[in-house]
């Protein structure tokens, strides 16, 4: 790999917005996930489309890697440069190109953010429901097909993108989709590229739905005697269609660190719920009667009500920081998060079968999740410098992972594969990974697109 004519021919094109300083190239090297650093050889800060093409026509000319980067929040290994390469940070790719209140859609640049969207549209009486916690991009979204704490009402990133800017391996620019609330024109483009973590094209642009901002929004808090109670309230729940905006799950030593972190007053470390309901100001109170009858037959604690604004946000944002009150349970020690789907019906039987395994294990792994959609994710704590902790986390792991896929479930239900996964999404489907490849293939030939995620060539 011959990098010196990209990084003069890059230097000239973008300016100052490139560079090869160690410091910039260290920061771009990794996610949120526990895997080392893999700096990219230059990282590059395109502001348009056409940048962006122009950036990967030198690199593919070259058979330079590629790797896109978006806010740095992903979990599984997605954005570390492991050939070396450019990083093509688009996050000063910024702009909410137009909102069309009326179809209840929009178009973003990729490095939009999910809080600078709704920021944007504060005042339009819209909003953009989809919410993995961290302030991610929209970008990094499609890539990685997230979903969050809203995706059991409204689904997660595969439906809400209507359309795609992408440029392509070799440099052209295409469109997929549209604004169209359904098409059977062609190939479904958009779909391939939504959850495609940067291995077949980067995503410039992005056609989002939207929502109205309901009526009525209220959130309630349920802890029960135990983690059976809680989840079957949940599947309850959802068999029944009760149309609920979000059900996050907190096993007891979770709870027990959101309190001590979040400072929530007024509860216990015990499994516990967090509802919220969204609708008009009967809708929303018919939903909670219907959740609150399921929870008192199944032992749940009196629901404790955060109907106003600024109460629902201390209660999700304190969710939100469930990694950091992990962490904060054993100071000094790192922290794997992963994740796991199963259908509804055995969303029981995987948590409790998985609490088992953690305290078998001697590990400190609270629980936590989306399981509207059965969905769930650990927090494993270990001592970076401790191998043999590392190798009961990864163990651990493996054997969730595994059992999620037993039961009809998924490796993943929203961090994706990146390098972490890769393994995992053999055994899940078997020889469609060989399809996979043959996509990869024919979408990116030279294998410069986010080389070493997803598939193996």
């Amino acid at each position: 790999m011959n990098l010196e004519p990209v990084v003069a021919k890059l230097t000239r094109l973008f300016g100052d917005r490139a560079t090869t300083a160690a410091s910039v190239r260290d920061h771009h090297g990794h996610g949120e996930g526990y895997f080392p650093t893999r700096a990219p050889d230059m990282v590059i800060f395109p502001h348009t489309t056409e940048e962006v093409s122009d950036a990967v026509k030198v690199c593919a000319l070259h058979n330079v890697p590629i790797v896109p980067f978006g806010t740095g929040t992903s979990l599984e290994g997605h954005v570390a440069a492991v050939e070396g390469g450019v990083c093509i940070d688009l996050s000063q790719m910024n702009s909410v190109v137009e909102v069309n209140d009326e179809d209840l859609d929009c178009r973003v640049q990729a490095g939009v953010t999910r809080k600078q969207l709704n920021e944007h549209l504060r005042d339009t009486g819209l909003f953009f429901p989809i919410d993995p916690g961290a302030d991610a991009s929209i970008g990094g979204m499609a890539s990685t097909r997230a979903s969050g704490t809203n995706a059991v009402r409204y689904g997660t990133m595969r439906e809400n993108v209507m359309g795609l800017t992408v440029v392509t391996a070799d440099g052209r620019i295409i469109k997929t989709g549209g604004r169209a609330r359904k098409s059977s024109a062609g190939y479904d483009l958009t779909r391939i590229f939504v959850g495609a973590e940067g291995t077949l094209g980067i995503i410039t642009e992005v056609q989002l739905r939207l929502y109205g901002i309901p009526e009525a929004i209220t959130s309630a808090v349920c802890q029960y005697p135990d983690m059976e109670s809680a989840v079957n309230t949940v599947i309850m729940t959802i068999q029944l269609g009760i149309p609920v905006a979000r059900i996050e799950f907190l096993d007891d030593v979770q709870m027990q660190a959101c309190i001590d972190y979040s400072k929530l007053e007024g509860y216990e470390g015990k499994p516990t719920l967090f509802f919220e309901f969204h609708g008009t100001e009967a809708g929303a109170a018919e939903q909670a009667e219907q959740v609150k009858a399921i929870s008192d037959d199944l032992g749940g604690s009196a629901f404790q009500w955060t109907a106003k604004a600024e109460d629902r946000t201390h209660l999700w944002q304190a969710r939100h920081d469930a990694y950091y009150a992990a962490l904060a349970l054993a100071p000094g020690k790192k922290g794997i998060a992963t994740d796991a789907c199963v259908p509804i019906s055995r969303l029981a039987e995987a948590i409790l079968d998985t609490k088992k395994d953690i305290e078998e294990s001697g590990l400190v792994a609270p629980i936590v999740g989306h399981v509207g959609d059965g969905n769930f994710h650990l927090v494993l704590l270990y001592d970076e410098g401790d191998k043999e902790e590392l190798g009961r986390c990864k163990a651990l792991i493996e054997r969730m992972n595994h059992r999620a896929i037993a039961m009809g479930g998924t490796c993943t239900g929203e961090h994706g594969i990146g390098m972490g996964k890769k393994h995992f999404l053999v055994a899940e489907h078997g020889d469609a990974v060989s399809y996979m490849r043959q996509v990869k293939k024919a979408f990116d030939p030279e294998n410069i697109m986010n080389p070493g995620k997803m598939v193996s060539l």
